[in-house]
Parts: C-alpha cells; sequence; structure tokens
C-alpha cells in the first residue's frame, strides 16, 4: 500500500477520517480507491483482469462485502433508461398479460411482432442466503431491444409497442425460460439483455421491490454470426465500435454475466445464464 504523509493523504487523495486508519476511511473511500487503481491499470494495458486482480490483492480486508459481489452472485447494474417497470415512466408491470413465456409479440392494445432470429433466454435463480438453492417462486422481468435497437414503449416507433417484456415466475429447479429474438447492436453498448428479480409474482408492480437487477452479456461469436443476417445489417457497424471488456457495464464484471450460447440461426439459439442472488448484500 502507498505512503501515508504528514497531511493525511492516501495515494494523493484526502482522506475524510485523517485520525483513522487508512482501512476505517469508509465505502465512498474505498471505491474512489479502488476507481482510481482501475484507470491506472487500464492506462497500462492490464484490462478488466489485471483490474480484478487487483482488487483482489490490494483492497484492505475491511471493505464491505457489497462493493463486489461474492462468489457466485450476479453483479448489480444499472436498469438503464428504458424499464418499463414503472421507476422513470411507462408501466408494463401493472398490465394483465405481462406473465408469459414467448415475449416475441406486444400484448393487450398492442399487436406487434418483434421480427429477429429465434432466441429462447433461460435463467437458473440460486437464494445464495440459503446456500445457493433453487429460488423457487421469484419473479424474473426481462426486456430487450428488438432487431433495429428500439425498446417498446419508448423508442421512436416502438412507443405503442410492449414486446419484448414479459415475467416469468422460477420453477422448483429456480429456472425460468424466455423465448424472444436475438437483439440488436445499438451504438455504446455491448449486445445484452436486462432482468428485474422481484421476490414474488405480487411484488412485481413496485420497482423498489426488486432484490437483483442485472444485465445478460451475449457473446461475440454468436453476435457476428446472428448480425450477418439480414434485418440486422446495422448491427454489424456498430459491434466493430464496441467491445466487451470496455462496457460500461460488463467491463468490470470478469465474465459473471457472459451468457453461453448453443444452437444456430436455422433452429434458434438457446442462452443461458446462472443468477446468483444474495438477499443479505445490498
Amino acid at each position: 500500500m502507498g505512503a501515508m504523509t504528514d497531511d493525511r493523504t492516501y495515494e494523493g487523495r484526502r482522506l475524510p477520517r485523517p485520525h483513522d486508519e487508512v482501512v476505517d476511511q469508509g465505502l465512498g473511500f474505498d471505491i474512489g480507491t479502488l476507481l482510481s487503481r482501475r484507470r491506472a491499470l487500464r492506462f497500462l494495458g492490464l484490462g478488466a483482469a489485471g483490474a480484478a486482480l487487483a482488487a483482489c490483492t490490494t483492497q484492505p480486508s475491511a471493505a464491505p462485502a457489497a462493493t463486489s459481489p461474492s462468489a457466485g452472485e450476479i453483479p448489480e447494474e444499472t436498469a438503464g433508461p428504458y424499464p418499463g417497470d414503472g421507476s422513470n415512466g411507462p408501466d408494463v408491470l401493472d398490465q394483465s398479460g405481462v406473465v408469459r413465456s414467448d415475449i416475441r409479440t406486444s400484448f393487450g392494445p398492442s399487436n406487434g411482432t418483434a421480427q429477429g432470429v429465434p432466441m429462447t433466454l433461460q435463467l437458473v435463480v440460486a437464494d445464495l442466503a440459503e446456500g445457493g438453492t433453487p429460488f423457487t417462486g421469484v419473479a424474473v422481468y426481462v426486456w430487450q431491444c428488438d432487431r433495429e435497437g428500439r425498446y417498446s414503449m419508448y423508442s421512436e416507433g416502438a412507443q405503442n409497442e410492449n414486446y419484448l417484456r414479459g415475467v416469468q415466475i422460477a420453477d422448483a429447479a429456480g429456472k425460468v425460460r424466455f423465448t424472444t429474438i436475438f437483439p440488436a447492436c445499438y451504438p455504446g453498448r455491448w449486445p445484452h439483455i436486462h432482468f428485474e428479480v422481484y421476490p414474488d409474482e405480487t411484488s412485481i408492480t413496485d420497482a423498489s421491490k426488486t432484490i437483483a437487477t442485472s444485465q445478460v452479456a451475449l457473446p461475440q461469436n454468436a453476435c457476428e454470426t446472428v448480425y450477418a443476417q439480414p434485418g440486422y445489417e446495422r448491427s454489424v457497424r456498430t459491434l466493430r465500435s464496441v467491445s466487451l471488456s470496455d462496457d460500461n457495464v460488463f467491463g468490470d464484471s470478469g465474465g459473471a454475466q457472459l451468457g453461453t450460447v448453443t444452437g444456430d440461426v436455422n433452429t434458434g439459439y438457446t442462452v443461458a445464464l446462472n443468477v446468483g442472488v444474495d438477499t443479505r448484500t445490498n
């Protein structure tokens, strides 16, 4: 660890609690130290893997566990600007029909259908507070963009649709499955799918009751193959301008959100991810 100067700074940063040890400076100071080290490692070309190693070897042992996921816990991420859960405008979760497995079509007064390469999304939710047992009965809400990179309920041309949004209840194995399409790659983000986990079906109408919010990253090989298909032309160019390691969501996750893919463009793909949820952490 770096030397502490007489004016009570650490690695060039003033200590918020100058009379306490470095390890007792609080969560905000710890996060700032970690981010500073990650930026330095990226400058040196070490990337996300080097940042993860540095976090493991140089962080003070007193840092709260919630600052980084424990083994198996899905990283907590932003819901982004288009959640449709009532937290920033439109709310699909209070609509009858949102609990469904096939999310390719709109429901209710809307009747649009999202076109694209067929895909099945499979998430297996584990209850880490109970030793990693299946988290039976939790409600999982997923949403994604369409082949054109639009989000239903928000994007121009799709404001009146609610396709590619839906809820499933985890079965006895903690599993949920959605029939959907492979999403586009739009500027600034690696191809992905959003999801929120709620304690049960009755909780989905209140976004504040989520117990996990995260995203699934799609593997590059599958993306390149899909984007070579008709209708995905814009995603070919966009994918070349982004990278998984530099993505502002997935860049520091060490691959924890990268789905595994089977299938092909003719029969459709299956994307699977294990989702560890620990209700003991923030």
